[in-house]
């Protein structure tokens, strides 16, 4: 490709609100550029390379017996209806004329309607289809670039089954097919546990890089490999103990004590000694509950676990609800359900609210107290506690999900009435199962393991082009010619080259461009070196320069790619 016929737009600058590195390069290069918050077009040389990821992509579907689809992204909304999906994404699903249509974020949903009526029989199944194609979601602040945005390539994936050890088989077949994909595309990465969310289901697993940029957190174990999405991640931490003795609950004044740590001043007691607590509102009903000191609750293991709607109760809730202000609300005398967190479990002599501003109660034995208390692991981990498997520390720190795999059941087959025949003509729902990788996701998270700062460093298979040749003045009819005729023997020779053949540019403005687009190797035709038989050729990933015979280029190049 020559750079002088072909619209790769370099910049010196970014708008100021690109900040991640993939997000800055992705801009300074050429390959994307803005439309809307959220919304980004791949211009051509950003469009080369997602081509590239797909391919890989597809290859390895193609291999575990995938069969490839295209979805309409223009839903009816009743389809989503009928699985209750509409309520689950709430306000991030785009709906269109008159709320009867939704644009897809993914198409559980449009697979189950297809195999309905159609896969009929045990032997139509098992089945893996899948599709690779733009998504909607209204994200309400898009941000790091094509990372998290309105609009994405997708691949999703869908396995039917006659059973849950099929649906196992499926699942496995997926997770080996995804790390070869990321370990194709060059991909440092690792595998946590985490949370169904909206897709529901009974197990699910993401493919993460560790990236400040990430709008996941992870909770990692060095020693033993242990890691999850903090939303199900747990820990060994210090539980509230049972004293011997329970003390009857008494009242304390406590002026303008709101806090857990305004608490333990007050009173001279350790965190260990309280328990915090949160209204929530779960189906239009309050409930109480209960953290140990600063814990803090985890609201995905809580809607996991209440299921149905669930928010956190609004300030001018609490009073009504409670009698009280946040910070001073407490189970003694709270008439509705009560919950904690497994911490807690039948702790005595502990302090919490009185329902009362300005009062706490001390004394408090919640295996006497609040009898009918159920206990569940609603804590986010935190950095420094202890590994469940191997009582190391835990780290905890942001990571991109790359994909995402989901056990789904019976959820959507049972909603749309998917069913087959078995053997015995008994009918039963097809198990289904969901798996998905963002395509601009592994763009973008290849950059951000691999730049320098003048530019991307490319490796392939998802280099846009192998070879880098700079001509570095073309007003020189020796060395045009001489450039041209090694661009010609390059491509026959099987690489793919972008040729920097622009006239009226400086050798320095050639090799700035050369550095940011980051091609894994230059290749440089200049006037001295040619006089020898000689161009020179540097490796991007360590800046080495070597003079090379252009008799040997071609050994050397394979050497080096």
């Amino acid at each position: 490709m020559r750079l002088s016929k072909n619209f790769v737009p370099t910049l010196k600058e970014v708008p100021s609100d690109a900040v991640i590195p993939s997000h800055v390069l992705m801009i300074r290069a050429g390959m994307i550029r803005m439309v809307s918050a959220g919304i980004y077009s791949f211009l051509p040389l950003g469009y080369k390379i997602v081509q590239k990821i797909i391919d890989i992509i597809r290859e390895e579907m193609n291999a575990i017996g995938g069969q490839e689809f295209h979805f309409p992204g223009l839903n009816p909304k009743e389809i989503w209806d009928q699985t209750g999906r509409v309520e689950a994404f709430g306000d991030i699903l785009f709906h269109i004329k008159n709320r009867e249509y939704v644009l897809a974020p993914t198409h559980e949903e449009i697979v189950a309607f297809h195999a309905k009526g159609a896969v009929t029989s045990y032997k139509d199944l098992p089945q893996i289809w899948y599709q690779i194609q733009t998504k909607f979601r209204n994200e309400p602040r898009p941000r790091s670039g094509v990372i998290r945005g309105r609009q994405f390539i997708m691949k999703d994936a869908y396995t039917l089954d006659k059973d849950f050890e099929g649906l196992d088989y499926g699942y496995s077949l997926h997770d080996q097919a995804y790390r070869k994909i990321f370990d194709r595309c060059g991909l440092k990465y690792f595998v946590v546990g985490a949370s169904s969310g909206a897709m529901g289901g009974s197990k699910s697993e993401e493919f993460m890089v560790r990236s400040d940029a990430g709008e996941d957190t992870i909770a990692y174990c060095e020693n033993c490999g242990y890691a999850a999405n903090v939303e199900v991640a747990q820990s060994v931490s210090q539980k509230a103990p049972r004293h011997s003795e329970s003390k009857s609950y008494y009242e304390i004044p406590t002026p303008n004590v709101k806090s857990i740590d305004e608490l333990c001043a007050f009173l001279k007691i350790d965190e260990h000694e309280t328990a915090k607590s949160r209204i929530y509102i779960h189906d239009g009903k309050p409930v109480l509950v209960l953290m140990l000191g600063n814990d803090e609750v985890n609201e995905t293991k809580l809607q996991s676990m209440l299921g149905g709607q669930v928010r956190p109760g609004h300030p001018e809730e609490l009073k009504e609800i409670t009698g009280a202000d946040a910070g001073s609300i407490g189970p003694i005398g709270f008439k509705h359900k009560i919950i904690a967190d497994t911490l807690l479990k039948d702790a005595n002599n502990l302090y919490s609210g009185a329902n009362k501003n300005d009062f706490h109660i001390g004394g408090i034995d919640l295996k006497r107290d609040a009898p009918s208390i159920e206990y569940f692991d609603l804590r986010t981990v935190e950095s420094g506690e202890k590994c469940v498997n191997c009582n190391s520390n835990l780290e905890v720190f942001k990571a991109i999900e790359l994909g995402h795999i989901f056990k789904l059941g019976t959820k959507y087959s049972e909603a749309l009435g998917v069913n087959y025949l078995d053997v015995n003509g008994k009918e039963h729902p097809i198990v289904m199962g969901s798996y998905g990788i963002g395509v601009e996701r592994i763009f973008a998270c290849f950059i951000e393991q691999n730049f320098d700062e003048k530019g991307i460093i490319w490796k392939k298979p998802l280099a846009p082009f192998d070879i880098h040749l700079i001509a570095l003045n073309m007003k020189n009819e020796t060395i045009a010619r001489s450039a041209d005729q090694l661009y010609y023997e390059l491509i026959a020779e099987g690489y793919e080259v972008l040729y920097d053949d622009r006239l009226d540019l400086s050798a320095g403005f050639k090799f700035n461009d050369a550095d940011l687009l980051g091609m894994p190797v230059q290749v440089i035709v200049g006037e001295k070196n040619l006089k020898d038989g000689n161009v020179e050729v540097k490796t991007r990933s360590n800046h080495e320069k070597q003079v090379v015979e252009l008799s040997k280029l071609n050994i050397k190049l394979k050497e080096i790619l």
